[in-house]
């Protein structure tokens, strides 16, 4: 009597989970960006470094309440983009109830929240400078002024950039007839970018605020 030999079919192989390319190449260019503002806060510290009676002069104006403010509504909307990134996975893109039912957002309710707190941000922010340019502060006044708005300036405009990212996924995903992986993956990416300027801004305003 023989024994039939059983050969593993292919169904049951081991499968390769690889990473997926979209993010990869993402955190690839954030690492790139991470270059960047590193050169940025070389450039401020050795400013100050040459001269800090300017950076004394200076930091007095600085209106470090509002500031702060400005910060913790840039932190929690990386809390409330986080939210729309966990209905994301879901495939969860739009509320399934009344629009005060957060707990039945989707996607597309958290990440237009976050987009408005993330204006709140840049609106704050451009009123401090102009506060600052009423006291004398510009970026052609003296080496604090081309430190502090290169500084800020250019996290502005990343910031700016993200604002733009967050209302093309939103419109994507208001317009597709079926939300779904390729979607998903492209919030998650967004995510990724927001979450990156936050964390420099943390880094920003520490440096720019505190240490003085």
């Amino acid at each position: 009597m023989t024994t039939a030999s059983h050969t593993p079919s292919q169904s049951a192989a081991p499968t390769l989970n690889r990473p997926n390319i979209v993010s990869v190449g993402t955190v690839v260019w954030l690492a790139s960006e991470l270059m960047f503002f590193a050169g940025l806060f070389a450039m401020y510290f050795t400013l100050r470094a040459t001269s800090p009676e300017v950076w004394a002069e200076n930091t007095k104006l600085l209106d470090v309440p509002l500031a702060f403010g400005n910060t913790v509504v840039l932190v929690l909307s990386s809390v409330t983009c986080q939210f729309g990134v966990f209905k994301a996975e879901q495939l969860k893109a739009r509320r399934t109830g009344s629009i005060f039912q957060i707990g039945q957002w989707g996607m597309v309710e958290w990440f237009f929240l976050t987009f408005i707190m993330g204006a709140v941000f840049v609106s704050l922010q451009a009123m401090e400078y102009a506060t600052l340019v009423q006291e004398g502060v510009t970026i052609a006044a003296n080496a604090y002024g081309s430190a502090f708005y290169i500084t800020t300036g250019f996290h502005a405009l990343h910031v700016t950039a993200g604002l733009i990212a967050f209302l093309f996924i939103i419109g994507r995903a208001l317009v597709a007839k079926r939300f779904g992986h390729y979607e998903a993956t492209s919030a998650i990416v967004v995510s990724y970018y927001w979450h990156f300027v936050d964390v420099v801004w943390i880094v920003l305003f520490a440096v720019v605020y505190f240490l003085k």
